[in-house]
């Protein structure tokens, strides 16, 4: 993703920069996670370089499992400004630790996936068909 624009004059400019669809970003204004955009005189939406920031760590926060409703807390703390910080980075590190764990669980994952593959391999090269293993050793 480039540089965040000063502002972009349309729903459907954010919608591109931001990866979310146009439908998303009204549900989002809807539900309260996200402000309602500002208006032009012709009733068009402007976004500030401030609420396309926010819709880009929303959908980094949507990306790594945190829910609509933890996105809209952490939002309506941040309005509160900074007696919310403590609030916020609390927020933060729990979902930092949930991250964290489906990494690990990622990981453990592709090691497996990648002893298949292994196996697999030496089963095509050197085919012994009693040998069905799936635990892969270190």
């Amino acid at each position: 993703m480039g540089d965040i624009p000063e502002t972009v004059s349309s729903i459907k400019q954010a919608a591109e920069f931001t990866g979310l669809s146009e439908d998303t970003i009204r549900y989002y204004e809807k539900i309260g996670l996200l402000p309602y955009a500002d208006r032009k005189a012709n009733g068009h939406r402007t976004y500030s370089k401030y609420q396309l920031e926010g819709m880009v760590f929303l959908t980094r926060l949507k990306s790594t499992g945190m829910t609509l409703e933890e996105m809209k807390r952490y939002r309506e703390l941040s309005e509160q400004g900074t007696v919310s910080i403590p609030q916020r980075i609390s927020i933060l590190k729990e979902h930092k630790k949930r991250v964290q764990s489906e990494i690990s669980r990622l990981l453990e994952t592709q090691r497996i996936i990648d002893y298949k593959i292994d196996h697999y391999n030496e089963v095509f090269l050197n085919p012994d068909l009693n040998d069905t293993a799936c635990d892969p050793v270190e």
